[in-house]
């Protein structure tokens, strides 16, 4: 079991934020990504949308012999982590969130704001998280999932994105937050053009190394950890293999872009 993959899934390339992330902290650990690009974007569907498409991603993941699985993806974690985990027992399952609890304690001023995908932004889940971890800060919470669709494209630069993000964000500005947390996983490859806009003194937090150690907490309490360094990262997806692979390569950089070699489609 050790020498098994992480299976990562996402809706997208966005998952790939985190997937950077493992990576960097698990550098011995092989992994299988699955990106959903057919059904992309998922943050206006109903839960009930969310959890059908979603369980079709479990399972491929656990046909391909995943030892634990990383949903990488705000809105499925929100719309149905627990069902998953409760049809899916046999194999660990670590969901991401808002790192709305950081950013309460990063702000000075008790003002932070949520940027996420309408889904997540509305979801019970989410405001359980504002009770417990902000309740004594002003919280603005923003749906962006129009940016969605420019991050798939691998457009995260240049005039239609930047007004866009400057469009979004203008509430926070108003309310003068000095730390936002990030709640979809494409957002990160927003964060150059965020940062123009919202300034320096704004903390700007997402929880792809949370998400990241999280995996290590559980492989180490699993002793399923990878004992040695023969990795294997293959990619798949849903459809449009070939833009993956274009996208993706822009998005994450020299350092990873030589593991991305070859994306294949699969039918779910």
């Amino acid at each position: 079991m050790n020498n098994q993959p992480i299976g990562i899934l996402d809706s997208g390339v966005g998952g790939l934020s985190i997937w950077k992330e493992i990576v960097k902290e698990l550098p011995y650990e092989s992994t299988i990504y699955l990106a959903d690009s057919i059904n992309c974007p998922y943050g206006d569907r109903t839960e009930a949308e969310i959890y059908i498409l979603a369980k079709r991603l479990v399972k491929f993941i656990i046909q391909n012999k995943a030892k634990l699985i990383v949903i990488a993806c705000n809105t499925i974690t929100v719309a149905c982590i627990d069902k998953l985990r409760e049809e899916f027992k046999g194999i660990p399952i670590v969901g991401t969130v808002p790192p709305i609890k950081t950013a309460a304690r990063y702000s000075n001023n008790k003002k932070i704001g949520i940027l996420s995908t309408l889904t997540t932004s509305q979801s019970i889940y989410q405001k359980r998280l504002i009770d417990t971890f902000a309740k004594n800060c002003e919280v603005v919470n923003i749906s962006a999932s129009e940016v969605v669709p420019f991050v798939e494209r691998g457009e995260v630069e240049g005039k239609e994105v930047k007004e866009l993000t400057e469009m979004l964000l203008r509430e926070f500005l108003a309310k003068d937050v000095d730390a936002i947390a990030l709640g979809c996983s494409h957002f990160p490859f927003l964060r150059e053009e965020i940062e123009k806009i919202v300034g320096s003194k704004v903390k700007i937090l997402d929880s792809g190394n949370a998400i990241a150690r999280q995996a290590r907490r559980v492989l180490t309490n699993n002793n399923s950890l990878s004992l040695s360094k023969n990795t294997l990262h293959e990619f798949y997806t849903t459809g449009n293999a070939e833009e993956f692979v274009k996208v993706s390569k822009k998005l994450v950089g020299d350092k990873f872009r030589r593991l991305i070699k070859e994306v294949q489609a699969v039918s779910l």
